[in-house]
């Protein structure tokens, strides 16, 4: 697989990661029920409901999918490094948001209500934080791959940049840069007259 493709293949998996994990975020992972109360109720809890420490972290994953095509080198693997310890996050705390002493006291107020009136509420969990936890393997396995493989892909700016030695100028005129083009501009010099010349 070529170092461009490598790249291509981090950048899906960190934009597919996030994808997921914000998708589940707005879903409902756990419900909770109280029958036995004197006013029986279902509450659903969504990811952001039970904390918004997930969303955040993927957030901050696709902002680290535009530095995979900015950086490079040591920089790169540093944003890979963050992306594994996103992942890491993303899947800890989707994990332990749906614990059921978690859920239950981000029932808030109608979690009060429940043991005053000695109901014995009941907590169901859904699927979606599992899909929360498949978006966060798939930006730790972005991370990974840009930690061992990320020092050899392109930088954004590579295709733009000089190759090998500067183009020698001609003869009694300053090397080419910015300044000098600019400065015969002002002076009504065509910068461009010496390569038309045969």
């Amino acid at each position: 697989m070529t170092a461009g493709r490598e790249r291509g293949l981090a950048a899906l998996l960190c934009a597919a990661g996030a994808g997921l994990v914000l998708l589940a975020a707005g879903r409902p992972w756990a419900t909770v029920r109280a029958r036995d109360s004197i006013t029986p109720f279902v509450q659903d809890l969504t990811g952001r409901d039970l904390g918004g420490a997930a969303s955040a972290l993927a957030w901050a994953g696709l902002a680290a999918l535009a530095a995979l095509f900015a950086t490079r080198g040591r920089v790169r693997a540093g944003v890979g490094a963050l992306l594994v310890i996103f992942g890491a996050g993303i899947g800890y705390a989707s994990v332990a948001a749906v614990r059921r002493s978690h859920v239950l006291t981000a029932a808030g107020d109608r979690r009060a209500l429940l043991q005053g009136l000695s109901a014995h509420p009941a907590v169901d969990v859904g699927a979606w934080w599992t899909i929360s936890v498949a978006g966060a393997v798939l930006l730790v396995a972005a991370g990974l791959l840009t930690l061992v493989r990320g020092a050899r892909w392109p930088g954004m700016s590579a295709r733009y940049e000089r190759q090998g030695a500067a183009r020698p100028s001609a003869p009694g005129k300053a090397p080419d840069d910015s300044s000098s083009l600019w400065k015969s501009l002002d002076r009504g010099e065509d910068p461009t007259a010496e390569e038309r010349r045969p």
